[in-house]
């Protein structure tokens, strides 16, 4: 068992670091973090972390290459000061949908991050939602995957009448995450049928597969990123008969002109969570409400610094 419990954080999402610590109960350690003027970023830790089980919480959200090249330079200046064990908290794991080789001649970028931060000196790494399951292989560590599904069926169970309620997942590939919020909230599930012919928002909706008409939709999907693709399944379902469309993310990007788009979307509220602070835009929009992982992160962190199991997460 170690000794000591330190917590650290990049620039990525301190807000999020911060509540974590009071929910945990620990300080967040003195570090200096700046760029110099010709962009090389620096770090100093003025904690002494010698011997310490220490937990990094970064996303690697925007500006998404600072964000992880901050990252993979903490990891080495905890191991250059002796740390005993490096565990990465990483809410937003950046290039996860480049996740496999599906056209000639491109990267598999999620396998080259794991990659970095592995021999960059992580011991551990905990991240929320990844896009695809099968990147916790990309990695020759351990890896805690945990999920936001409890925390948004506890909130809807709280806040919505469920009686005519239909989970929707965008397309087939989120199919798995979807039908897991629908059995939590006891209600059915439809699947859009979605062909996409470029990137981001050049997606087409083709088909609502289920029920919807008269029904409360509830959008689930694990990115939200320009929001194109997710507001015209939001549109397919106006016209299939839905009474009332909401969505659910666990990331939300929000990039380009997603807000905007959002607003004049069918969309009455976009559920997200906090793995990426929001933008001031994305703050002032009155459709969007954040829903906190804060408190699952800290029992995650205290769980996993006494070597206990984290099962009482997914319930």
């Amino acid at each position: 068992m170690f000794s000591k419990l330190k917590l650290i954080t990049g620039n990525a999402n301190k807000p999020l670091a911060e509540e974590v610590a009071r929910f945990a109960g620990i300080p967040l350690a003195d570090i200096e973090l700046f760029k110099f003027s010709n962009d090389e970023s620096f770090v100093k830790i003025n904690d002494n972390v010698r011997g310490a089980d220490v937990f990094v919480i970064q996303p690697t959200s925007y500006p998404v290459n600072d964000s992880l090249m901050d990252l993979l330079i903490i990891i080495d200046a905890l191991k250059r000061a002796s740390a005993q064990r490096i565990n990465c908290v990483i809410p937003y794991y950046a290039y996860a949908r480049s996740d496999k080789k599906d056209q000639p001649r491109v990267p598999i970028t999620a396998k080259l991050v794991a990659d970095l931060i592995t021999i960059a000196g992580a011991h551990r790494v905990i991240t929320v939602d990844l896009h695809a399951e099968q990147i916790q292989g990309f990695f020759n560590i351990p890896v805690d995957h945990l999920f936001t599904i409890p925390i948004f069926a506890r909130y809807f169970k709280s806040t919505f009448k469920l009686e005519d309620t239909v989970v929707v997942s965008p397309d087939s590939g989120g199919a798995n995450r979807a039908r897991a919020l629908a059995k939590r909230l006891e209600c059915n599930l439809a699947i859009g049928d979605k062909r996409r012919t470029g990137n981001n928002d050049s997606a087409e909706c083709l088909n609502i597969i289920g029920d919807v008409a008269g029904k409360t939709a509830i959008l689930f999907d694990d990115i939200i990123d320009t929001g194109g693709s997710l507001i015209k399944v939001s549109r397919e379902l106006v016209n299939r008969g839905a009474s009332k469309i909401f969505a659910a993310c666990s990331h939300g990007i929000l990039s380009g002109a997603a807000v905007q788009n959002l607003e004049k979307s069918p969309i009455e509220k976009l559920f997200i969570t906090n793995t990426i602070q929001l933008s001031e835009k994305a703050q002032k929009c009155d459709k969007v409400v954040q829903l906190s992982i804060a408190e699952m992160l800290a029992i995650a962190i205290k769980k996993i610094h006494i070597e206990e199991s984290i099962s009482i997460l997914f319930r």
